[in-house]
């Protein structure tokens, strides 16, 4: 497999969003960004991707400089004696971060804001009231609906292990692998076994296996065949298969 595969999805726009979705996620101050970890869980994602091959806007890597960069301006020490630091506090390298998650984070809540307000609105009917509680049974659970970022932290992690494991045997062999046949196959085991956790799929040690493993669920979810579900932060993905609207 030779093509990098693009990652994207409706509502995510960049790094500022993983910037911001790590900070949800390990419940940070916003007005106190602890750079070191900040910058490390942000590299692991880059490194992630990296690792699958996935193609990367060039504006990811230059907020990971720019997160290097703040990291190391933390680290120098102060000049003592400076009157001027001293009348007018010394600048904090943070701050310009900080500025830019706070308002990018206002304009991405105006935009949920008014995407709520469009969705409700799509909600008026002229017909009679009807009972949906049957059907949204059906539908399954999307309140832990996994984003991008979880799956791809996921796969970071399946990676790590792999790297860990040794092989069955040392045999070199070249990997044929078709995303249609994968897809076809992944979604025969979540028709087998409903509630399908997510590494239960990557048994296969080959990277070419597991990269394309990873973009025939990514095409799945995209054809709404399947959904990932994460109960809680940090627990194993679910894979679901999607029922069919009437």
């Amino acid at each position: 497999m030779t093509e990098s595969y693009q990652v994207k999805l409706d509502g995510f726009e960049g790094p500022l969003d993983l910037l911001l979705h790590l900070i949800n996620r390990y419940e940070i101050d916003i007005y106190d960004i602890p750079v070191s970890k900040i910058t490390e869980q942000y590299m692991n994602y880059v490194h992630a991707m990296q690792e699958l091959e996935l193609n990367m806007a060039s504006e990811y890597l230059v907020m990971a400089a720019s997160l290097l960069a703040i990291k190391s301006q933390m680290l120098l020490p102060t000049i003592p004696g400076d009157e001027e630091l001293t009348e007018n506090e010394e600048e904090d390298p943070r701050d310009e971060l900080m500025n830019r998650l706070i308002e990018y984070k206002r304009y991405k809540e105006a935009a949920e804001d008014l995407k709520q307000k469009e969705l409700d609105a799509n909600r008026i009917y002229t017909r009679p009231e009807m009972d949906l509680f049957e059907y949204a049974e059906k539908q399954g659970v999307t309140e832990g609906e996994a984003s991008v970022y979880d799956m791809i932290a996921a796969m970071g992690n399946i990676l790590k292990r792999k790297k860990t494991e040794k092989p069955k045997d040392a045999t070199i062999k070249r990997d044929e692998v078709s995303i249609r046949v994968r897809m076809d196959d992944i979604l025969k085991q979540v028709d087998i076994k409903e509630g399908l956790r997510f590494s239960e799929l990557f048994a296969e040690h080959s990277k070419p296996q597991v990269v394309v493993t990873f973009i025939a669920i990514l095409e799945l979810m995209k054809n709404k065949e399947v959904t990932c579900v994460q109960e809680n932060h940090l627990e194993d993905l679910i894979v679901f298969k999607m029922e069919e609207t009437p």
